[in-house]
Protein backbone atom coordinates (compact mmCIF):
# COMPACT_ATOMS: atom_id res chain seq x y z
CA UNK A 1 0.00 0.00 0.00
CA UNK A 2 1.36 3.42 -0.95
CA UNK A 3 1.34 6.06 1.72
CA UNK A 4 3.00 8.91 -0.16
CA UNK A 5 1.70 10.82 -3.10
CA UNK A 6 3.65 11.87 -6.13
CA UNK A 7 2.39 15.32 -7.08
CA UNK A 8 4.41 15.44 -10.29
CA UNK A 9 2.72 12.45 -11.89
CA UNK A 10 -0.79 13.40 -10.77
CA UNK A 11 -0.33 16.93 -12.12
CA UNK A 12 0.86 15.47 -15.43
CA UNK A 13 -2.14 13.19 -15.63
CA UNK A 14 -4.43 16.07 -14.76
CA UNK A 15 -3.01 18.32 -17.49
CA UNK A 16 -3.09 15.49 -20.02
CA UNK A 17 -6.69 14.70 -19.16
CA UNK A 18 -7.60 18.41 -19.36
CA UNK A 19 -6.03 18.63 -22.82
CA UNK A 20 -7.98 15.54 -23.91
CA UNK A 21 -11.22 17.06 -22.60
CA UNK A 22 -10.55 20.34 -24.45
CA UNK A 23 -9.81 18.64 -27.77
CA UNK A 24 -12.83 16.36 -27.41
CA UNK A 25 -15.07 19.30 -26.52
CA UNK A 26 -13.89 21.27 -29.55
CA UNK A 27 -14.44 18.32 -31.90
CA UNK A 28 -17.87 17.44 -30.50
CA UNK A 29 -18.91 21.10 -30.58
CA UNK A 30 -17.80 21.40 -34.21
CA UNK A 31 -19.71 18.25 -35.16
CA UNK A 32 -22.84 19.49 -33.38
CA UNK A 33 -22.48 22.80 -35.20
CA UNK A 34 -22.35 21.05 -38.55
CA UNK A 35 -25.41 19.00 -37.61
CA UNK A 36 -27.21 22.20 -36.57
CA UNK A 37 -26.43 23.71 -39.97
CA UNK A 38 -28.47 20.98 -41.63
CA UNK A 39 -31.40 21.43 -39.24
CA UNK A 40 -34.40 23.41 -40.42
CA UNK A 41 -35.21 24.50 -36.84
CA UNK A 42 -31.91 26.36 -36.46
CA UNK A 43 -31.67 27.68 -40.00
CA UNK A 44 -31.75 31.29 -38.79
CA UNK A 45 -28.86 31.05 -36.32
CA UNK A 46 -26.89 28.19 -37.89
CA UNK A 47 -24.66 30.44 -40.03
CA UNK A 48 -23.52 32.25 -36.88
CA UNK A 49 -22.86 28.97 -35.06
CA UNK A 50 -20.65 27.46 -37.77
CA UNK A 51 -18.87 30.55 -39.10
CA UNK A 52 -15.12 29.92 -38.63
CA UNK A 53 -13.01 32.57 -36.92
CA UNK A 54 -9.35 32.61 -37.95
CA UNK A 55 -7.24 32.62 -34.81
CA UNK A 56 -3.92 31.29 -36.03
CA UNK A 57 -2.72 30.45 -39.52
CA UNK A 58 0.80 29.25 -40.21
CA UNK A 59 1.06 28.54 -43.95
CA UNK A 60 2.56 25.21 -44.99
CA UNK A 61 6.33 25.12 -45.33
CA UNK A 62 7.91 22.42 -47.49
CA UNK A 63 11.28 20.97 -46.52
CA UNK A 64 12.83 18.82 -49.22
CA UNK A 65 15.46 16.42 -47.86
CA UNK A 66 15.79 14.62 -51.23
CA UNK A 67 14.67 11.36 -49.64
CA UNK A 68 11.74 12.71 -47.68
CA UNK A 69 9.70 15.81 -48.31
CA UNK A 70 8.13 17.27 -45.18
CA UNK A 71 5.26 19.75 -45.31
CA UNK A 72 4.50 21.44 -42.01
CA UNK A 73 1.71 23.91 -41.32
CA UNK A 74 -0.91 24.72 -38.72
CA UNK A 75 -4.23 26.56 -38.80
CA UNK A 76 -6.79 27.14 -36.06
CA UNK A 77 -10.27 28.18 -37.19
CA UNK A 78 -12.75 27.47 -34.38
CA UNK A 79 -16.44 28.20 -34.73
CA UNK A 80 -18.85 29.28 -32.00
CA UNK A 81 -20.05 25.72 -31.38
CA UNK A 82 -16.45 24.55 -30.91
CA UNK A 83 -15.91 27.30 -28.33
CA UNK A 84 -19.12 26.28 -26.55
CA UNK A 85 -17.90 22.66 -26.62
CA UNK A 86 -14.60 23.73 -25.04
CA UNK A 87 -16.46 25.63 -22.31
CA UNK A 88 -18.65 22.58 -21.64
CA UNK A 89 -15.54 20.40 -21.50
CA UNK A 90 -13.92 22.70 -18.93
CA UNK A 91 -17.06 22.63 -16.79
CA UNK A 92 -17.25 18.84 -17.01
CA UNK A 93 -13.57 18.46 -16.20
CA UNK A 94 -13.84 20.66 -13.12
CA UNK A 95 -16.99 18.85 -11.97
CA UNK A 96 -15.63 15.31 -12.34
Amino acid sequence: MRTGTNKGSSAGKSMGMMFLFLITGAIVGGILGELAAGSSLLSGVAPYLIKPFPVFDLPPVAINLYVIKLVIGFALYPNLMSVLGIIAAILLFRRF
